[in-house]
């Protein structure tokens, strides 16, 4: 009796989590309080466009379906955009700041855009802010691009202006100028990474790694979209597992895809180690 008690309490201590968005894969950030969602919140002070590397997080991929890009033929050897994220200076940000219904007609002139260089690089759909489930980019509208006024209005406007920042500062190509390329045996000093990335964008970067290799690098943005320093103290650490902080060497591995070789537009969740995958960053 004690041993079902303890299992249910686990079950509903699992779903209240996945309920308040904290439990998720990857790079999940802590949800605000759940009476924050949808409510005023203050105005952002700067933003951090997130890149993804592909290498890092597709080398994991154990099933395949039609919206995951790492399931492409060919491997994706260049960051991808994760999202345009209004940040506090404290280490903090906010969320889903008001209610608004994601309309992928909005997006069809971008979306070859959308698939070619912010790829779900997962197979599951993704929470959404008011209890319901998407797409990728869904989830990325609703949860920050909703908390970007007054720099962005609305949701076009919010995918065009992370895809000119990302065009107008390419990391791939930034650190190639510094022989950082993409390689599965090579590694890095991390202080030639992120000084590599700071001379040619002109401000310190974030970079979060898996096991030494870097799974996301984030470049920050003042409200006017100028290059600026991101957070690099305990203020953006906090959060932060251990197991994400890089190494003093770091490296930009490829990976081997897994063809979809009959392309269908089911969507296949994917299991985590713990038998669920949200995705709720």
């Amino acid at each position: 009796m004690a041993t079902a008690t303890a299992t249910a309490t686990c079950l509903l201590a699992v779903w209240a989590l996945v309920a308040a968005g904290l439990f998720g894969t990857g790079l999940a950030r802590a949800s605000v309080a759940p009476a924050a969602v949808g409510k005023e919140q203050r105005e952002f002070d700067y933003f951090a466009l997130a890149l993804q590397w592909p290498g890092t997080i597709c080398s994991s991929t154990r099933h395949c379906c039609a919206v995951n890009g790492c399931c492409r033929s060919e491997a994706l050897h260049t960051f991808t955009i994760h999202g345009l994220w209004p940040d506090y200076d404290d280490g903090t940000w906010p969320s889903c700041c008001r209610h608004t219904s994601f309309d992928m007609d909005k997006l069809t002139p971008l979306k070859p855009t959308l698939d070619k260089y912010w790829p779900s690089l997962y197979c599951s759909t993704s929470s959404t802010c008011f209890s319901g489930r998407g797409p990728f980019w869904a989830h990325e509208t609703e949860k920050h691009g909703t908390c970007s006024a007054p720099v962005v209005h609305e949701e076009l406007q919010y995918f065009t202006t992370a895809l000119d920042l990302y065009y107008k500062y390419n990391v791939t190509e930034m650190l190639a100028t510094g022989d950082i390329l993409v390689s599965n045996g090579k590694e890095y000093a991390l202080s030639d990474v992120i000084d590599t990335i700071k001379h040619a964008f002109g401000g310190s970067p974030q970079i979060i790694c898996k096991k030494g290799s870097v799974e996301e690098l984030r470049l920050c943005f003042t409200k006017d979209l100028k290059p600026r320093d991101c957070l690099t103290t305990s203020a953006m650490y906090k959060n932060l597992s251990k197991s994400k902080h890089c190494p003093k060497k770091i490296s930009l591995p490829t990976y081997d895809p897994i063809v979809l070789t009959n392309s269908t537009l089911e969507i296949v969740p994917e299991a985590s180690d713990n038998g669920l995958y949200f995705f709720t960053s």
